[in-house]
Parts: structure tokens; sequence; C-alpha cells
């Protein structure tokens, strides 16, 4: 079964990790869901690096937090938060691609 990662979660947000990391948090709207893509395993290193086009070696962690029904990843930034070139200074729009996500469960 597919689900639509923005219909299941009632949080999708990025933030910064620090200068140097992006971390992605999403809280699903229950447990059941959570569950079960926890168990599908298919929230994983390879989707963020894919998603994000980072090597798979800038994918930090990939964290559940069970009493949150939620799921954090951490990828390395490719431009040093407040420095030249970066768009987003406090991370917080790095989310988007999570958006359109459709998972396997």
């Amino acid at each position: 079964m597919k689900i639509k990662l923005r219909e299941a979660a009632k949080v999708i947000r990025s933030k910064n990790s620090g200068p140097y990391e992006l971390t992605f948090d999403i809280i699903f709207k229950d447990r059941a869901t959570f569950d079960a893509v926890v168990a599908s395993r298919s929230f994983n290193r390879e989707l963020i690096s894919r998603l994000y086009s980072v090597d798979i070696g800038d994918v930090k962690e990939i964290v559940e937090f069970i009493p949150a029904n939620a799921v954090k990843a951490t990828i390395r930034r490719r431009v040093v938060s407040g420095s030249l070139g970066d768009t987003d200074i406090y991370g917080a729009q790095q989310h988007a691609p999570l958006l359109g996500l459709e998972l396997e469960i």
C-alpha cells in the first residue's frame, strides 16, 4: 500500500541542526501509520540521499522517536548556514521534496 506523506503526517518541517547540518522532522498523525512506516523501512538513507541529491555518507542519521510518532533525518548542509551562497539561513524551507513523497508501507 502507498501513502502520501503530506496526508499521513501532521508536521513535515526542516530546520538547522547547527550551522553544518539540516534536520527534517516528520510527525505522523497516528501511531499505526508511524509503526507501518517504520516497519516498512521505506524512509531510509537511500531515499533521503536521492531526494536531496547528497551522497549517502552525507545522510548523518535517521532516528525514530516513538513517543511523538516521529521520524527525523539529518543531512550535511551543502553550504554553511549564513555563509556566502546560503539561501535559507534557518533551513526552514528545505522540506519541500518531502511534500510530494509517497511511501510504500
